[in-house]
């Protein structure tokens, strides 16, 4: 594939930003009281939030990979 090198860039960069920002986000929601009912059972807020992280890393290691590879 042949894209230019700054779009290259701007995929790496797009990557390491959700590599950076969303665990540090996961962090904070487990933390939460509203990710825990009373019973300690994960609530629908964790839920949605775990499957939110976890599309937005998986989609971060895509793009990061696809901006690598264009660059070689």
């Amino acid at each position: 594939m042949d894209i230019p090198v700054a779009w290259s860039v701007v995929l790496i960069v797009t990557a390491a930003w959700n590599l950076l920002i969303w665990p540090r986000f996961w962090q904070r929601i487990v933390a939460d009281p509203r990710s825990r009912d009373a019973d300690g059972r994960a609530t629908k807020f964790l839920t949605v939030h775990s499957v939110l992280i976890a599309v937005s890393l998986a989609l971060a290691l895509a793009v990061g990979t696809l901006g690598t590879l264009t660059l070689l």
